[in-house]
């Protein structure tokens, strides 16, 4: 791999203004940090066709490959269904997926995801993991779950850094013209009519999770749009509006404007509100982001997880699906033989890793495409000195590639003294591999030189108070919803089961959030639940 230039890569990543200023006063990088990442030799084993032949063979009755939200998931339905035959296979040496966290001795923090809308059905399969967790205390009269003061976003929660200080919110309001303001209520007006927006069965077209959105033709013409189409249709051109959502767009999909499907765009403000003209739900954080929810997860599957196992080959037969697998620990292959399996992992591995698939590739798998992302967590001794309005949860830079960073302080009420910053930058190139080989072409030191000269614009104060800077580097982090990709079909094609072979991910709902994981997830297990009640013998 060529390494890339720190011009270069400041470049590409914050753009060409913000290289220009950084070069001239480099960061002076007095602290120390790590590049971390997922376990690429393991990885690399698979891409390879890494086929070792067993040394032993076992059994179980269901096998679940990947220990993301959607494998944990699954574990977590199977036990409350009484289903205890199962075994987790997972690569990492840590289950998580993207919503993995780390912890210091100043914070518990997170490495991706970091938060989930309140649910608005009590009845949901996230209400019923958050009241397991303690989290929903109860109902309202209107039915909708009451989640615990202490586990809602505290405030302030947004700011913006624009025009030199910060504001509160997302969007640019400072100076913001007329016509500016004027286009900004024609979409919110455009978004509340899709919240509105039933099927003749009454159901919602955009609601959490996907599985349980109507079908309206007129809404699902959207996705055969990108959302820049979308606002170009409406004469919604005000830059201010056009950076506001796309920042939507990078933020849940690792896409701009032009590579994100207008369904995609609109889900993102309509699913999270629970009727026209009301508020978009809160927000259910903790320290380290989503980490809790994979925690409890993972607590409830322990001790069917088994961690450092590479899955090399999965062949779904009649009555059986043999799992070929590298147990990383033992260096030693072995074959589970299970009587129902759930794929628990991206459609890019399904190519490689399915045999049916991988024999005869379905022209489904050429849909899928991947955001890579970089995740800095920045430990302090200090907070820097503040321009305009204060410290917020979510604080975010205009004019950046960056979404800019999370405090996991925050939500545990420390204002002051040291903190943990978690620092956010999709790479949307518009070519996914392009934008993998940007990923990977740059060091420990080059990454942390990024970090510091997107956030010294808004904290010129900041590199004196770094202790600590590591960063972790996420090659496929999430699936992008591509024009087309969401309502055409496709979607539908590779959520078909192959015999007993199921298939759970955010992979099948084209968006990577963790309720299209957990449902996919629940929905498998409870197939094969349905499945065993026919046939006790398997």
């Amino acid at each position: 791999m060529n390494r890339i230039s720190r011009r270069e890569l400041l470049a590409a990543t914050l753009g060409a203004g913000i290289a220009t200023t950084a070069c001239r006063r480099p960061p002076r990088i007095g602290f120390e940090g790590a590049l971390l990442g997922q376990s690429a030799t393991r990885g690399h084993r698979v891409r390879e066709g890494f086929r070792p032949p067993p040394a032993r063979r076992e059994r179980t009755g269901v096998a679940i490959l990947g220990a993301g939200v959607a494998g944990l998931s699954a574990a977590w339905r199977l036990q409350r269904r009484g289903v205890t035959d199962f075994t987790v296979l997972e690569l990492e040496d840590r289950p998580g997926g993207t919503s993995r966290s780390g912890e210091n001795a100043v914070s518990a923090f997170p490495w991706g995801a970091h938060y989930v809308p309140a649910p608005l059905d009590a009845r949901s399969d996230l209400a019923a993991l958050l009241r397991e967790m303690q989290v929903i205390e109860g109902v309202d009269p209107g039915g909708r779950p009451v989640v615990g003061e202490s586990f809602l976003c505290r405030a302030p929660q947004e700011r913006l850094f624009f025009g030199g200080a910060w504001a509160e919110g997302l969007y640019p309001r400072y100076a913001a013209s007329r016509e500016d303001l004027r286009q900004l209520r024609a979409f919110e007006a455009e978004m509340d009519r899709l919240v509105g927006a039933r099927d003749g069965s009454g159901r919602r077209a955009f609601v959490l999770p996907t599985a349980d959105c109507g079908r309206l033709p007129e809404v699902d013409a959207l996705d055969r749009m990108s959302m820049a189409d979308f606002l170009d249709r409406r004469g919604l051109t005000s830059p201010r509006l056009r950076w506001y959502v796309e920042y939507a767009c990078r933020d849940d999909y690792g896409c701009r404007l032009e590579t994100t499907s207008a369904w995609a765009g609109a889900f993102y403000f309509a699913s999270r509100v629970e009727r026209p003209g009301a508020r978009a739900s809160e927000l259910v954080t903790w320290p380290e982001g989503n980490g809790a929810l994979v925690a409890h997860l993972e607590k409830v599957a322990a001790p069917r997880v088994r961690t450092g196992i590479v899955v090399t080959d999965v062949v779904p037969g009649p009555r059986s699906v043999e799992v070929h697998a590298w147990d990383v620990a033992r260096e030693e292959a072995f074959v589970v033989e299970a009587g129902h399996a759930i794929f628990a992992l991206p459609q890019l591995l399904a190519a490689r890793l399915v045999a049916p698939y991988r024999e005869r590739p379905p022209p489904l798998l050429a849909a899928f495409g991947y955001s890579p992302w970089v995740v800095a967590n920045l430990t302090l001794r200090g907070r820097p000195a503040e321009r305009g309005f204060p410290l917020a949860w979510d604080n975010v830079l205009h004019d950046s590639g960056s979404l800019g960073y999370v405090v996991a302080t925050h939500q545990a009420g420390r204002d002051h003294g040291r903190t943990v910053w978690t620092w956010y930058l999709p790479l949307t190139d518009a070519d996914p591999r392009a934008a993998r080989e940007l990923l990977l072409s740059a060091d420990w030191r080059h990454w942390a030189e990024v970090v510091m000269a997107d956030l010294r614009r808004a904290h010129p104060d900041l590199e004196a108070l770094v202790e600590r800077l590591d960063v972790w580097r996420w090659g496929h982090a999430m699936v992008r919803p591509t024009p087309g990709l969401l309502r055409s079909g496709t979607l539908e094609l590779a959520r078909a089961p192959l015999g007993r072979l199921h298939f759970a991910h955010t992979d099948l709902s084209g968006m990577a959030l963790f309720e299209e994981a957990q449902s996919w997830g629940v929905r498998a297990a409870e197939a094969i639940v349905a499945a065993r009640a026919k046939d006790p013998g398997r």
